[in-house]
Formats: structure tokens, sequence, C-alpha cells
């Protein structure tokens, strides 16, 4: 018995010849040719049977689906549809009512109908998306203006043009948003305006674990619950990357989750949010609950094509939120680190672990000998002036050597080696920054001895141990520092170091893997310790002798 292969709008009509293979595709020379831009030039192959029509794709960019499900290879019987690319058919035995003219078989008398019941089982539309956009948004069936986006024209060419302009005034409206909350409500808004939709929701796939959230839902009608997007729908789309519309969703053989049947849905489209290189950033999903077969496929085009400009926006609004964060994050750790050190904290969440941790660091404090009696002959400017300069010189020392600064109490110099971020020779880091603070020291008074200012001399103490090291403080304000007895004993030594003096813990020694020459000292009680502490004092790092002159 032969066949006809009958398009869904009903427009279109293929008869296939008993014993011969057919090409379907775009191009001009294909035994079955079809007009459409989600068709590929050779599409699939048709060869007729006596039992049915063997069906296979032959490579084609959107696919071929029998009965909902993409096929490489398959066999079509009378009444299954088959769709190529987003144009969807059904088979259909072609009965004679006698031979025609020249012995030929008559024609089937009437096509199916527009929204035919027959397919009620097996309506679902599909349209493949990808992060390079959609594949068009035209639309050839004749039944397309009779779907719910809101564009009102006489012609084929004006309908398309308003489309374009729809398109292009929404890509204009959500790229100047870049707050998510807000770009996510106008996103809503925009769908009630361009589409009869009765519902909308969209979902966000969470960065960190890959799941799916809810973000957004609205309803028409007025209802304030989350409107859930039915599983069935998700796990298509997510799956199989594509664009589905399903008409009268609780008969469709593809979606049959109790969560349909509860919602009474009946018609809906749900349409990925693509980003670059196909990744998903979440989904959108519009229905009706008032009309079942009220989407067309202009309506599924029209909505890849709008997803394309939501998930460009979403995109832009995370990334600006990942450069207002990284710049706020940078901002306020460059007063303490390096600036290649503070834009690596920017960008990993994870540096600084909220509430903190132990670990072993070196501390370094540094302090001008007898300040306290030198700033009681200096106006308030220029001692503003000296610390500002000794400051700056200091500083810009310690970022040298990767150090962190850990905070100013009044002339004194509190820094840290080991964190946040830790290095192998962080010890040695911190030894050979405290020669070169002297030797800063000793060209600074260079500079202000020629300018007729006072010099000043520079204790530094060095230890090495475990502290606790996180942000500390209230809610209203957290700073990045570090506690524990570590700390003291490096405060303690730089309280006995004398002008030009740099003294260092035993501690410290034996972690310093870089040649340095010390002079033994007896061990020292320091304030507030039982035990006593041996002490070094460093004459030299590796072939530097610190040979800077003392003042007292």
């Amino acid at each position: 018995m032969p066949y006809r292969l009958v398009s869904f709008s009903g427009d279109q009509s293929f008869e296939l010849p008993p014993g011969r293979s057919l090409v379907v595709g775009r191009g001009i020379s294909s035994d079955i040719a079809i007009y459409d831009p989600t068709i590929s030039r050779r599409h699939a192959e048709l060869t007729v049977g006596t039992d049915g029509v063997q069906v296979k794709d032959l490579g084609s960019s959107n696919g071929t689906c029998i009965n909902g499900s993409r096929v490489s290879a398959g066999r079509l019987h009378p009444n299954d549809s088959i769709t190529f690319g987003k144009v969807l058919f059904q088979l259909k035995e072609q009965r004679s009512s006698g031979p025609g003219p020249g012995g030929a078989p008559a024609a089937a008398a009437h096509p199916a109908a527009p929204h035919s019941p027959v397919l009620s089982d097996t309506i679902v539309r599909e349209l493949v998306v990808s992060g390079g956009g959609p594949p068009g948004i035209t639309s050839r069936n004749r039944n397309s203006g009779f779907g719910q986006l809101r564009v009102a024209a006489t012609t084929a060419e004006e309908r398309q043009a308003k489309k374009l302009g729809l398109l292009l005034d929404i890509s204009q409206k959500l790229s100047g948003e870049f707050d998510l909350d807000r770009l996510l409500g106008n996103v809503v808004d925009m769908m009630f305006e361009v589409m009869d939709v009765d519902r909308v929701s969209i979902l966000l796939r969470n960065e960190s674990t890959g799941e799916l959230v809810p973000s957004i839902s609205r309803s028409r009608l007025g209802d304030t619950t989350f409107q859930q997007v039915p599983r069935s729908i998700v796990d298509k789309v997510i799956k199989d990357r594509v664009a589905v519309v399903s008409d009268n969703t609780r008969t469709d053989s593809r979606f049959k989750g109790h969560s349909i049947v509860t919602q009474s849905v009946r018609s809906a489209m749900c349409s990925p949010l693509m980003a670059a290189g196909d990744r998903i950033l979440g989904l959108l999903y519009v229905d009706s609950i008032t009309a079942a077969n009220s989407f067309t496929d202009e309506d599924l085009q029209f909505l890849v094509a709008f997803s394309g400009l939501v998930a460009i926006g979403i995109r832009n609004s995370r990334y600006a939120e990942q450069v207002r964060r990284e710049a706020l994050v940078r901002s306020n750790f460059e007063r303490y680190f390096a600036p290649n050190i503070a834009a690596e904290i920017a960008q990993q969440d994870s540096v600084v672990p909220l509430g903190g941790e132990r670990r072993p660091i070196t501390i370094l404090f540094s302090d001008i000998r007898g300040f306290t009696a030198m700033a009681e002959s200096m106006g308030p400017d220029s001692i503003a002036q000296l610390l500002t300069e000794y400051f700056s010189e200091m500083v810009e020392i310690i970022f040298e050597h990767g150090g962190t600064l850990d905070k100013f109490v009044g002339d004194a110099i509190m820094a840290l080696w080991g964190a946040p971020i830790a290095h192998a020779d962080d010890s040695d880091r911190a030894l050979r920054a405290a020669v070169a603070m002297q030797r800063g020291v000793a060209r600074l008074n260079q500079r202000w001895s020629l300018a007729g200012r006072p010099e000043i001399g520079v204790g530094i103490g060095i230890n090495y141990g475990e502290v606790f090291a996180g942000n500390i403080g209230s809610h209203r304000r957290l700073e990045y520092t570090v506690i524990g007895d570590a700390v003291n004993v490096a405060n303690r030594l730089c309280s006995e170091a004398g002008p030009g003096e740099i003294l260092v813990s035993e501690a410290l020694c034996q972690v310093v893997k870089e040649h340095a020459d010390y002079e033994y000292l007896p061990a020292m009680a320091l304030r507030g310790r039982t035990r006593s502490v041996q002490v070094y004092r460093v004459k030299g790092v590796g072939s530097r002798e610190l040979g800077v002159g003392t003042n007292s």
C-alpha cells in the first residue's frame, strides 16, 4: 500500500512510491524538498517498503526524530510522526479511490488539518539550541500567525521585520541591566508583553553544584506560589539541549510526569539558556493552562531567540558581579598585600577562608627607636611627613619580598610571611626583607640628613611559629590578621632590638634555608613569658652584610 508524508500544518504532502529511496533536504535537487532553515541540504533518506518506511539520518545538523525521539536510523509505520529539524510530518496510508488519469492512483483528498487531533499523543516539536545562537526566527507554516506572539502584520516580510525589531528592542533593554534579580524581573515582564502566556518561570544552574535552582516565577492569573517546571520537560530540555513545544501536554506521550497532570498544564514551551561553548546557564519556561494547541513553531523559534538574549544578559550580569567583587576585594586587600597577591586573592574565594585556620608563619615587627621623644620636638606636619615617607619605603620592601602588611601600630609595622598565601621560602623572604628594610632606613637617613631633618634608628624582631590566621573583628568591620604566642615573641624581640638591629628567634633560624650570619646572644627573658627565648642577632644574609649605621 503506498504512503504519503503529510506535514503537521497540512500545507505540504509528498507521495512515497514503493521500492524507492528518497532524499529529504533543503537542496533543490532533493526528492522531498523542504525549504526550512533547520533542514540540512541532505537531511535524511527514506526507503519505502511494503511494511513501512526505513529512515536514515544523513548527518543533519538539527537531527531527525521519530515520535519525538532522535534517531540515526529507524522505521516509520503508519500514523507515526517524524520531525526533520523542526518540521513535523505524519506518515499516512494512501487509500486509492480508483485509478486516476493514466492509471495512477488518486491523491488523498483531505490532508491533515492544522492541530489535527490524531497527533495528540506525539505532538512534541523540537528545536536544537546551541551557544552560537538559534538557527533563525522565520516560520513558513501557513498558520504561524495564529500563535501567541503579539506581532501584527499584513505580510510575511512585515512580520519578520517586526520580530527582528522586537528582539533588538529586548536586547537593548536587557544589555543595560547588570543586577541579576532586576534582569530576571525584566525578562518575565517582557515575556508577558510579547506573548500571550499564563505563567513564566526561570531556573538557573548553581555554578558550584550544577543543580537547577528556581529563580523567578510569575503568573498572569495572580497565583503567587512558585510555578514548578515539570521535571519531564526539564529533563528533555537539559539532556538533549533542545527547546520544546508541547500542545496539550497532559496527553503528550513524551511528558508523562505526574507534575504535569497535577498542575493542569495544557500547552508548554521551554528553552535552555545557553552560554558560549554550549554551557547551560538555566532554562526559560512558559505555559498556558487555558488553551491547548496554543504554541506554534514560530512561537518556539522566537522563544529560542529571546532565550539567547536572556543568556547573554545573565552571563554579563554574572561577569559584572565578579568584576565588582574582585575590585572590592582587591581594593581592600591591596592595603595589606602586594598587588599581585591581592589580585590572586580576589580571584580565589578559598584563599582567605571564613573563620580562619591555624598555620605556621613568619612574623616581623619593626619599630622606630626613641620616636616618642623625637615627636615631642616636631610639629604635626613634620611627623606626618616623616612617617609617610618611612612607611612608604618599608611597605614597598615588604611587598617586594612577598610579605603581607598586617597593620601599623603608631610608628611600628607588623608584617607576615606565609599567610594568607604560603611559599616554601617564606622565612628566607622575611629575613631578606629585614636586611633590605635596614638598608632602606639608611638611605632615608642619608637623604634627610642632607635636608637638615632628623635621622631615625629602627629595631626589627622576627619569629616563626604557629598562629591562628583569619578575618577577625565585628560584623561591622573584619580585618585579616594573626593571633598567637608566636606573634607576641616577635613583638618582644622587636622591643629588645636596638637601632639598626635585627633580632631573630632560634625557631626562625631552624627553618631558614639560605645561608645567614648570626651572632649568638644570651637567652632573653621576655616580658609575659615564663620561659626564656634563645635569640640571635643577624649580621647578614647570603652575600649581603647588614653593615648599616645605628642611631640612638
